[in-house]
């Protein structure tokens, strides 16, 4: 893995000299391209040996580019916010836009690393460690992310003698700590486990570039390149594409779906579901006070037709809440700040901490709903969202969130009723529009896409709730007794 790295590469000053000029201009040239395509972002992730000149070269590359387009993020170990939500968070939420460029210094990696150099974990939670980047970093490039993932090397001895040079100046003393050192006494188990990270991590999409760290002249210009060659990738938007997905799941032959199951004529008499709903909002209440939740926090997803009552079975599950222990997330159509980033990253921005719950009025499903049935999504996107998507539910559920997920259903008769009744009832008339009424149109595409949706992704970790709508009071009810029951279990975990 680290051979070719460890020969005696160098450059010579008149080559070096040579070469910079006409590189800067190429790296400049190659970054005003992609901020003016803005058909990509570009990551580089700057990883490998200490004292192998990684801070150096992303300095110098500050100098190359114009800095202005370049956000540079040194990660350390998380913050206590960071802490509190899935690991991968701490990077979704600084991903760059297209056009821009994103360098980090620290990255997914660098934990499970730490953690299986000083044996905190076993090889097989490293390689779970790697399967989850690859994931995520298949998802990147398919939602327009060019990734440069660069590891510098160094020798033992070239290690030993540069750590050693640097301690001897004044000038440069400060830059050799003590970690510094005891990595080094760690040399060969770093080498070792850094090299099983490569190979589980280097695909066709997101390959690792192996950079010889020895000669400053040499290193230098292999990344100016590289980088250079990145940027120009990114301003073609010439991504790694899928093949070709196959074909969503055909109708049944008999026509069913999974909607035909439930049973539309449930109803609550007025005086049971008072009863019922003060019994399960006091319930509610008290799971999220209970000190076992503290260490957890929730996701309830709220899905449905049009005019189902997710508003109203919503704001029953608030009152049973303390206006600080939770916050609502209205999902509309993505803003152009959201546009130019991966779909699930504005989600991931609202992830709440422990001890909170974050409830979402439409959610990330919207990819393989609406935009699937309204082809703002190709099917090769959508196709692959039902596995991007359980990827995140199980980081969330790993991270001990709790995710309910609830889908409110009605029948054509019950929600035209509701939409004559909202033009005609004026505090109820800015809940019905032009597109309403275009979805009903389609309605036998969304029926087909729901049952596809949660054929996909009603898992172990994170089911679907059907609720049967046509009565609000049930509904309510229904929903109220799902998110306690999702949170009850878990907490008696």
């Amino acid at each position: 893995m680290f051979e070719s790295a460890e020969i005696d590469h160098a450059v010579d000053k008149e080559t070096y000299e040579r070469e910079v000029p006409r590189l800067r201009q190429e790296l400049l040239e190659a970054q005003y391209d992609l901020l003016e395509s803005r058909r990509a972002a570009l990551v580089i992730v700057v990883a490998g040996v200490d004292g192998a000149g990684k801070g150096d070269t992303v300095n110098l590359l500050q100098k190359w580019l114009d800095p202005r387009q370049v956000r540079v993020h040194g990660l350390g170990a998380p913050s206590e916010e960071e802490r509190e939500r899935p690991p991968l968070y701490r990077f979704w939420r600084r991903l760059p836009p297209r056009g821009k460029v994103g360098v980090f210094m620290g990255s997914w990696y660098s934990q499970p690393i730490l953690d299986r150099v000083f044996k905190r974990t076993k090889n097989t939670h490293l390689d779970t460690s790697m399967e989850h980047a690859r994931h995520f970093e298949r998802m990147l490039t398919y939602e327009g992310v060019v990734l440069l993932k660069l590891w510098f090397h160094l020798s033992k001895a070239e290690q030993k003698a540069r750590l050693e040079r640097l301690a001897s100046d004044p000038r440069t003393r400060w830059r050799v700590t003590r970690r510094d050192w005891d990595h080094f006494e760690r040399y060969e188990r770093f080498r070792k486990v850094s090299a099983r990270a490569l190979r589980e991590s280097s695909t066709d999409y997101a390959p690792w570039m192996v950079v010889a760290g020895g000669d400053a002249r040499f290193r230098q210009l292999t990344v100016g390149r590289a980088v250079h060659a990145a940027l120009t990738r990114a301003s073609r938007a010439d991504t790694h594409q899928p093949p070709p997905p196959m074909p969503p799941t055909p109708p049944a032959v008999d026509g069913k779906t999974v909607l035909d199951t439930l049973d539309l004529t449930r109803s609550l008499p007025k005086k049971r579901y008072r009863d019922e709903l003060e019994r399960l909002q006091g319930e509610l209440n008290a799971l999220v006070r209970h000190r076992r939740f503290q260490g957890r926090s929730m996701v309830v997803v709220f899905e449905g037709a049009d005019a189902a009552g997710k508003g109203g079975a919503i704001r029953r599950v608030t009152a049973a809440l303390d206006a600080r222990a939770y916050y609502v997330v209205p999902i509309a159509a993505p803003t152009d700040e959201e546009n130019a980033r991966p779909y699930l990253w504005r989600f991931w921005r609202h992830l709440p901490k422990r001890g909170r719950v974050a409830i979402f009025d439409r959610s990330w499903y919207g990819r393989v709903l609406v935009e699937r049935v309204e082809r703002f999504a190709e099917p090769a996107d959508w196709m692959r969202a039902y596995a991007e998507i359980n990827d995140f539910e199980r980081q969330l559920v790993d991270h001990g969130t709790v995710v309910a997920k609830l889908w409110l259903h009605i029948d054509p008769e019950e929600q035209l009723r509701r939409f004559q009744e909202r033009e005609q009832t004026g505090f109820k008339r800015f809940k019905i529009t032009d597109e309403d009424w275009r979805n009903r149109e389609k309605a036998g595409d969304y029926r087909l896409a729901v049952s596809d949706m949660i054929d996909r992704t009603s898992t172990e970790l994170a089911p679907w709730t059907l609720v049967e709508a046509n009565d609000k009071r049930y509904a309510r009810v229904a929903v109220l007794r799902a998110i306690t029951s999702a949170l009850g279990e878990a907490l008696e975990k």
